[in-house]
């Protein structure tokens, strides 16, 4: 068949509020633009329908669904029935990129995931991905009002923790007594491998890929594994929220601060795409067991944007410290901060050496220094200060730090070590974010001039009191050229 049971159960639900808990990538969105076109093509139907996706790119993968539907629908109109009665789309077809029109006069609208998008406006709405828009109980707030003259709410999404609006809502309608009266639909992973999902995918893979091989059983465990951690699968493919109890960062404040897929514009190494405010580096090292993180911030108007994040798993010290030049001399990178604790410490040595201890801070952890870099890191979250890239390895490191209390009364700021590291982003961030709330210096100015020169770092003012630095002279030895030689997006920097 077409559908699946899954999908087939939610399509020909025909209640007045409809409400989804589901997998990824399962199939829901789709099945989702099926029924909404389905209904909006009826001779009957006259209000138009609203569709709210977490992001631009989101809305335009659904309307993009939603207009192959109605094309298929409207070719099997014209050919087997009077083109005129029964016609899904209007002769000649109406363009626009975020509306589709129908031969009935109706519309189906794409609209912004701001909140305030909804107000105002009459007929169905969908609200697909609900618990990742920035504020779901406003969302919900403003949409459920449009549906007062006729039509349906759809709410369907994953989950984003325990106090999300949308776990409020799933548990109302299944341990609260329904007062909103909910149909609650739920699909695991589980259950869309039990009811077919797995040939369907396979049929649509290429002919190469590994998957084409797998059960059910394999492909449950090829998905199991290849999320970060195990809370991180309960949460995105078993419907099962991710508890705040401990976290130290609840899953809204991180989705309040996510850029959206659009959004996220990497540094271009190469100079194309330029920072123009203040950088800060928060750099966390690692070697066999953890991760070595790189993580660039540009401060614009009070708010910190991500503008880098390079990841390294068991790379040689000498490729992280290339690395490391390369960011290090960034014309307005105004301050560094670095792990130095253990591994890290001959490399921050050498980067104060080379770039100054007035560019460079190098940070030992200890459980007081792990408190003060904590904090602040979570008030810029909750501030909404912070914007960060929406990578799922990303949130499971901020979510993966557990705050807890010693016997002897003490804070621990701790994380299980997986095969993803140890929490190695959210410190790195926190580093990266210290060094925006360090005394400002003026910029070390380095000239643009051939590789085969070198680059003059002029004069500044002596390094801070506060977190402990190592005791080391500015040196100028060695400036001669070197090439970055990575994965990364590499230049060739002369210090």
């Amino acid at each position: 068949m077409f559908f699946l049971p899954y999908q087939r159960a939610w399509i020909e639900d025909t209640s007045r509020l409809k409400l989804l808990e589901k997998s990824r990538q399962i199939g829901m969105s789709w099945a989702s633009a099926y029924a909404l076109v389905r209904r909006q093509a009826e001779p009957t139907a006259r209000l138009d329908a609203w569709v709210s996706s977490r992001d631009a790119v989101q809305a335009r993968l659904f309307l993009d669904d939603a207009r192959a539907f109605a094309r298929l629908l409207d070719r099997a109109a014209r050919t087997y029935s009077s083109p005129r009665e029964n016609a899904v789309l209007p002769d000649p077809p109406r363009a626009n990129a975020h509306t589709l029109h129908f031969a009935n006069h109706t519309r189906l609208h794409s609209l912004s995931s701001n909140p305030d998008a909804q107000a105002g406006k009459r007929g169905p709405r969908l609200l697909d991905e609900f618990a990742l828009h920035p504020d779901p109980k406003k969302l919900y707030a403003i949409a459920y009002p449009g549906i007062t003259w006729g039509g349906q709410l759809e709410i369907l999404s994953t989950h984003r923790g325990a106090h999300n609006y949308f776990n409020h809502l799933v548990t109302e309608a299944r341990h609260g007594g329904n007062p909103k009266g909910f149909s609650l639909h739920r699909v695991t992973l589980q259950d869309a491998l039990d009811q077919g999902l797995l040939p369907k995918l396979q049929a649509k893979l290429p002919p190469d890929d590994p998957r084409r091989a797998f059960d059910n059983a394999a492909y449950f465990d090829f998905i199991r594994h290849s999320c970060p951690d195990h809370e991180t699968f309960l949460q995105e493919y078993m419907c099962l929220p991710a508890d705040e109890s401990a976290a130290f960062l609840p899953w809204d404040l991180l989705a309040a601060c996510e850029y959206s897929e659009s959004e996220y514009t990497p540094l271009d190494f190469s100079g194309k795409l330029p920072a123009t405010g203040e950088l800060y580096l928060g750099v966390d090292i690692g070697r066999l067991h953890d991760l070595t993180v790189f993580w660039l911030l540009e401060k614009t108007g009070g708010v910190h944007l991500t503008r880098d994040v390079c990841v390294l798993e068991k790379q040689p010290f000498a490729i992280q410290e290339e690395l490391l030049w390369q960011r290090l001399a960034l014309p307005n990178l105004r301050r560094a901060c670095l792990d130095a604790t253990g591994l890290g410490r001959q490399l921050a040595e050498r980067a104060q050496a080379r770039f100054g201890a007035r560019r460079v801070e190098a940070v030992t952890f200890t459980p007081a220094v792990k408190e003060d870099l904590a904090y602040p890191l979570r008030a810029a979250f909750e501030r909404r200060a912070l914007r960060i890239p929406p990578d799922k390895h990303i949130r499971a490191d901020l979510r993966a730090i557990k705050k807890t209390v010693t016997t002897s009364g003490n804070l621990r700021f701790a994380a299980d070590r997986g095969p993803g590291g140890h929490a190695d982003r959210f410190w790195a961030l926190a580093l990266a974010l210290h060094a925006a709330r360090s005394p400002a210096y003026p910029v070390s100015h380095y000239e643009n001039i051939p590789a085969s020169g070198s680059l003059a770092r002029h004069s500044s003012p002596p390094p801070p009191s506060g977190f402990s630095e190592l005791e080391t002279s500015s040196s100028t030895e060695n400036n001669k050229p070197k090439t970055v030689n990575s994965a990364s997006p590499a230049t060739t920097i002369a210090v």
